[in-house]
């Protein structure tokens, strides 16, 4: 068998190149995406999963909460953007404040716009206006309202509901995530004018539980 021998530069060179940190990006340009992936989150499984724990003021009954509005996200086909360069102002108080009916709390509206609507290429109020738009056009299934305990049922079954009830959707541009357990969140990929479209690769992640916890409106 040959012996191979390298030279001390050689083998400092490639040294170098393989344990070179990355450099640090500084985020990606804004408005530069192919589609939006709007993400329903049923809020009693959140609040279950986090909410209670942190006290958020989205879980108190009296707001009444079920599919909420976690964000509308710029993707590409492969991979997203986030906390992208942008010259667009941050959004006020009064915008985020705003947007509490349908994500539940300000602090929410707040770090959607800084992850991700600081991608999608519009202002603040743009950005909120669109997400509201998204979030208006997709019927939230009222089955789920209608439950007065908590249920195990098949990710699957979600899935089937927002299909029956939306009929411009197809399989394969929703997807059903679950979290330790509990259906998580429904997951609608939609064009740049909010035509659905079929989701890339990375983003269907269809939950496979049969048994998935689904708690009631409380």
């Amino acid at each position: 068998m040959r012996a191979l021998f390298f030279t001390i530069p050689v083998v400092l060179t490639a040294f170098a190149t393989v344990f070179t940190p990355p450099a640090r990006a500084e985020g990606e340009q804004a408005g530069v995406f192919d589609y939006y992936v709007l993400s329903l989150s049923w809020s009693p499984n959140w609040c279950a999963l986090e909410g209670d724990a942190k006290g958020s003021e989205q879980c108190d009954p009296a707001e009444d909460f079920g599919w909420v509005l976690h964000g509308l996200w710029p993707q590409y086909h492969r991979g997203w953007p986030d906390y992208c360069r942008t010259s667009e102002a941050p959004p006020t108080r009064r915008q985020t404040g705003e947007m509490a009916d349908i994500m539940g709390t300000s602090g929410l509206a707040w770090h959607q716009w800084k992850k991700h609507g600081s991608c999608s290429g519009l202002s603040a109020q743009g950005y909120f206006d669109l997400a509201r738009t998204a979030y208006g056009r997709i019927t939230r299934p009222a089955v789920f309202r209608r439950l007065d305990k908590p249920v195990r049922l098949p990710a699957s079954v979600v899935e089937e509901a927002f299909l029956k009830e939306n009929p411009s959707l197809s399989r394969d541009s929703v997807t059903i995530t679950c979290r330790d357990g509990y259906i998580q969140e429904a997951r609608i990929c939609l064009s740049r004018d909010l035509t659905p479209v079929p989701c890339g690769r990375d983003v269907i992640q269809d939950c496979t539980l049969k048994d998935a916890l689904f708690e009631p409106v409380r």
